[in-house]
């Protein structure tokens, strides 16, 4: 069965006209379950994750201020969030829901988070909507208990995942791989196992040709035996922040191919949904529920 990781809380409230569209982790299960692709037997409410497995992977002085609601007005607005004690329970629930995601991936090979690919949080900060890394956190847990010994990050979202990058930059056991906007957030790029930069205005093909020649090499090369894949949307040409080309369907054949080269190498994979930044959120819905009718069509 998919499973996969939601509850209420992933909706956290914002201010009035605030830019991060945060109603799409409601409307996203939503249309799952209006079209079938889904029952309600297919979502399980993740528990918050404890502080060890929060400070496995990040620094304890950044960790008390999360949990203090200390942090600078700087640092709070590099993360793009009022911070709040709501906020931070809903980050644990979100992390917990990567890694419970990532222990039914082992029984099932696929499972979901309708959250989480929260890449850009580093081990001592938080920026860019992402307080805490849910792919960094998920990929420890399982190498800590010997579930996998060859973990490979497929971070598409158009951003660079500069947090998991810093995260993983001493660990041969994660491989990270970005391909994102070369010109786009952030500036400053951190060092990936393997980064591809994208041009301004990538289209389908473009952008789907690259993709085959590098994941046929890196699953050829890494051997991995678990995947997190981060399938954000916003490298859709409607996307504010995303600045590439891609169409609706490209992007859902970016997806199936990740998913058919995981399926037909018996690896286990976790998708985490990532950024989506389109003028209308229906766009935003639709390439997001591409990931759950494909994940269902090609593993059940």
């Amino acid at each position: 069965m998919l499973k996969i990781a939601w509850t209420q809380i992933y909706a956290h409230p914002l201010p009035k006209n605030h830019r991060f569209p945060m109603e799409k982790y409601n409307l996203l299960p939503e249309q799952l379950l209006y079209e079938g692709t889904v029952k309600d037997a297919n979502f399980f409410v993740p528990t918050p994750l404890s502080e060890s497995e929060v400070l496995r992977t990040h620094n304890a002085h950044y960790w008390e201020k999360l949990k203090s609601q200390s942090l600078t007005r700087k640092e709070e607005r590099k993360t793009g969030f009022p911070l709040s004690e709501q906020l931070v329970e809903r980050e644990i629930t979100i992390m917990n829901g990567t890694v419970q995601a990532a222990l039914f991936a082992l029984d099932y090979g696929v499972s979901m988070n309708i959250a989480g690919g929260t890449h850009h949080a580093f081990t001592d900060r938080g920026e860019g909507f992402c307080l805490l890394n849910d792919i960094a956190i998920a990929a420890n847990h399982l190498l800590d208990r010997g579930l996998a010994k060859q973990v490979l990050v497929v971070d598409l979202d158009v951003h660079q995942g500069n947090g998991t990058a810093q995260i993983f930059q001493n660990e041969p056991k994660v491989f990270t791989f970005s391909m994102h906007g070369a010109s786009n957030y952030p500036m400053h790029k951190e060092q990936s196992d393997l980064d591809v930069g994208l041009e301004d205005g990538t289209d389908d093909p473009t952008y789907l040709k690259l993709l085959d020649r590098h994941l046929n090499e890196l699953l050829d090369q890494v051997q991995p035996d678990f995947v997190f894949f981060q399938s954000g949307v916003d490298v859709l040409a409607t996307d504010k922040l995303g600045r590439l080309g891609m169409s609706i369907e490209g992007c859902k054949m970016r997806d199936r191919m990740v998913l058919e080269r995981c399926k037909a190498c018996g690896i286990p994979v976790v998708a985490s949904m990532g950024g989506g930044y389109s003028e209308r959120i229906a766009h935003i819905v639709e390439a997001h529920a591409n990931t759950y009718r494909l994940a269902r069509e090609i593993y059940f």
